[in-house]
């Protein structure tokens, strides 16, 4: 027997014991874990400089950021375990019940979905968040990270597992193939006998392909082509400082800002300052200045790069920011139809009435009146650390947490009633 079968066969053995184990179990467990994390920052951290090492040539400055860790992005993992550990816990909650006529009463109940194999890319802490969430749901993982950070995930999932096994719980609770290749993948994509859901989280292509070739039950976390509309009735300082942090703050995350659409009327006016903010001042400050594809009117403000239409379709995940010049909300809400993956967008304006048209007709996972599209984070919303963010509409949809992770059964008792 192949060491993935056999990993896998011992996966959903565990998804049998876990799925019954006590809130104080799975709790003390998560603790164990945070403190695991911190304790062995070192190991950590030597097995994230060999990835980043062998990365340097192949990746880009903003990947290769995804990719590294330090004391305080790790100190960071270990908080949102912890703030996982004080959330309720999502297995066993009755949604509904009702009696029947015949007297059978019948209680709808959260229970978790069994293994959950998760394919992600070079982002280390996703080891961490991933693992956290499916132990409280009561599910067992199977992460599958990219090649860029294999020895990373390999150490954090070492010490995921005994952290695990300190506390009785099964350590198979926390699982990674040793095979990092695309065969492997395909593996747990159609492994319908061990697998109950697939979990890709990365950019287009890695879901893309995931959708394609899978067998198993998928949940497609979307990528992120996220846009800004910056309404005529907009405070342009507001919408400075929200376009600027939905773009710089990180732009490598599927929640960056990709696309800007400014209202004709404000277009003049507004502009030359976002130019001023996203490119002179920040080459004045020694930071990577943002690279603006403008649309043909956009072009006659400010100066830039001629936007293609493929600008407008693209997630750059990078310093670069698309921009467009719209006549109303209206045409930003077609312009968005038209092109966002349904992951965030947002509204700047001071006019209530067109942020509510806005937020009732964009259909997007998250959508945003005043405020940064960076929010759409399952930690942001209240919900720990996230597993992904789904931008379909069927089971999950936006920041998946602790309830995204379960399915539910019906529990129906009677007295010897008989149909």
């Amino acid at each position: 027997m192949d060491e993935l079968t056999l990993l896998l066969q011992n996966a959903k053995l565990a998804a049998r014991e876990l799925a019954t184990a006590s809130e104080g179990e799975k709790n003390a467990a998560l603790l164990q874990m945070a403190c695991a994390l911190e304790n062995n920052a070192e190991s950590i951290l030597s097995a994230n400089a060999l990835d980043v090492a062998d990365s340097k040539e192949k990746l880009g400055a903003v990947m290769i950021d995804r990719l590294t860790l330090n004391k305080a992005r790790i100190a960071g993992m270990a908080k949102g375990i912890r703030e996982v550990v004080a959330l309720e816990d999502p297995v066993g909650i009755t949604v509904e019940q009702h009696f029947r006529p015949n007297g059978l009463k019948i209680e709808k109940r959260t229970v978790p979905l069994g293994v959950l194999a998760i394919i992600y890319e070079s982002r280390p802490n996703v080891t961490a968040d991933a693992a956290a969430l499916s132990l409280k749901s009561g599910n067992v993982c199977v992460l599958k990270g990219g090649k860029e950070a294999f020895r990373t995930a390999k150490e954090i999932v070492r010490v995921l597992r005994e952290a695990v096994a300190s506390v009785g719980l099964n350590p198979n609770s926390i699982n990674m193939p040793e095979d990092a290749s695309r065969a492997a993948a395909q593996t747990l994509m159609t492994a319908n006998d061990y697998v109950d859901a697939l979990i890709p989280r990365g950019g287009a292509g890695l879901i893309r392909y995931c959708v394609e070739n899978a067998s198993v039950p998928c949940i497609q976390t979307g990528t992120g082509i996220c846009h800004v509309y910056v309404d005529k009735d907009a405070d342009e300082e507001k919408a400075l400082n929200i376009v600027e942090n939905a773009k710089t703050s990180r732009p490598s995350v599927c929640n960056a800002e990709e696309v800007l659409l400014v209202h004709e009327k404000i277009a003049p006016t507004f502009l030359p300052k976002l130019y001023e903010r996203l490119v002179s001042n920040r080459k004045e400050q020694g930071l990577t200045p943002v690279e603006l594809r403008l649309c043909e009117n956009s072009a006659k403000i400010i100066s830039g790069v001629s936007a293609s239409e493929k600008d407008f379709d693209t997630e750059f995940l990078s310093y670069i920011l698309a921009v467009k010049i719209v006549s109303d909300v209206n045409e930003a809400i077609t312009h968005i139809a038209d092109h966002s993956t349904h992951h965030s967008e947002s509204i700047v304006t001071e006019n209530d009435t067109v942020a509510e048209e806005f937020l009732l007709r964009v259909d997007s996972a998250a959508v945003y009146h005043n405020a940064s599209t960076r929010f759409t984070d399952g930690g942001e919303f209240g919900q720990g650390c996230e597993i992904g963010i789904s931008t379909q509409k069927l089971h999950a949809r936006g920041p998946m947490g602790l309830r995204e992770l379960t399915s539910y059964k019906y529990v129906v008792r009677g007295n010897g009633q008989i149909r």
